[in-house]
């Protein structure tokens, strides 16, 4: 059976693994011990290592034929050091890595002011975090191509779920654009994405290939918030002219709000996937009635 690593052992891998167990020995990359024994408990094996610690990935080198990527890069730079790290350890031993499967950001395209993008589209990372995602990409690719291994890259646009919902926004009150100026986007389901993950994983195809990780149907973000809010009977939230909302929100909530792009994800289904259980967030929503109050705790209403 081979062995796949998967470093970055959070919401994604953790949905993956359930599909992942009977195809590939599991070892997951943790940080403590108790993430360890939660891990094992799991099915995977864990490797207890640290992304900001060079000396304690020296045990990752030759243990893997193929890596799930998912770890975030750091908060700051615009650099991404822990894949740097965590290259320059594999390339330490001739037993490399046959495929890794990396999930990256659709950041990466930058404001495209509502366009249809496809993965052949030009980057244009317009805020540090995207610029993380782009070196992080890079360093990939360079890999990739000097030591011979199979790239994946799916780039995601905003992740939810049942128990991944933005329903802090709700008790912050922060304003939303008006309709007239807001911008538009793409989702993803976390099961989609994970199964995605998997299912690259199978790929029989050699090279290096992007896609984009996402659903069928761009929404408005306002539209977004506003069907959440009518489905969980919250208020909707108020809205202001893009200017307005800018000066008023963080600089990390406004990189959301005001990057416009429609993502296209033809590639996706003709490659990887023939249909998504989430083709729109439409899907989650009539779903959140029965299954969401179960495993979702809610902010009291106003």
């Amino acid at each position: 059976m081979r062995t796949l690593l998967i470093i970055g052992a959070g919401d994604i891998a953790r949905r993956a693994l359930p599909l992942l167990r009977g195809h590939w020995r599991v070892l997951a990359l943790v940080r403590s011990a108790e993430k360890a024994a939660d891990w094992r408990a799991l099915g995977a094996l864990p490797i207890l290592a640290d992304l900001d610690d060079s000396r304690s990935l020296r045990r990752i080198a030759g243990l893997a034929d193929a890596i799930l990527y998912t770890a975030p890069p750091p908060e700051a730079g615009l650099l991404d050091p822990r894949l740097r790290k965590v290259l320059s350890q594999l390339a330490k031993t001739p037993s490399l890595p046959q495929r890794i499967v990396y999930i990256s950001t659709s950041g990466v395209y930058g404001n495209a002011s509502g366009q249809w993008l496809d993965e052949c589209s030009p980057l244009a990372p317009q805020s540090p975090r995207a610029q993380r995602r782009v070196d992080a990409e890079r360093q990939l690719r360079a890999f990739a191509m000097l030591h011979g291994c199979a790239l994946t890259v799916l780039r995601a646009p905003g992740i939810y779920a049942a128990n991944r919902l933005p329903l802090s926004r709700f008790t912050s009150q922060a304003p939303l654009i008006t309709a007239s100026e807001d911008s538009i986007g793409n989702h993803i389901h976390a099961d989609d994405l994970a199964r995605l993950s998997v299912a690259a994983l199978g790929q029989q195809r050699g090279g290096i290939r992007v896609y984009n990780a996402c659903d069928s149907q761009p929404l408005a973000v306002g539209d977004w918030y506003d069907r959440l809010a009518d489905t969980l009977g919250y208020p909707r939230l108020p809205r202001l002219p893009r200017e307005q909302v800018r000066q008023q929100v963080s600089p990390g909530l406004w990189s959301f709000l005001a990057e416009s792009r429609r993502l296209r994800n033809t590639r996706l289904l003709r490659e990887l996937m023939g249909d998504l259980r989430y083709p729109t967030v439409e899907h989650l929503l009539r779903e959140l009635p029965t299954s969401a109050e179960s495993t979702t705790t809610y902010p009291p209403r106003q």
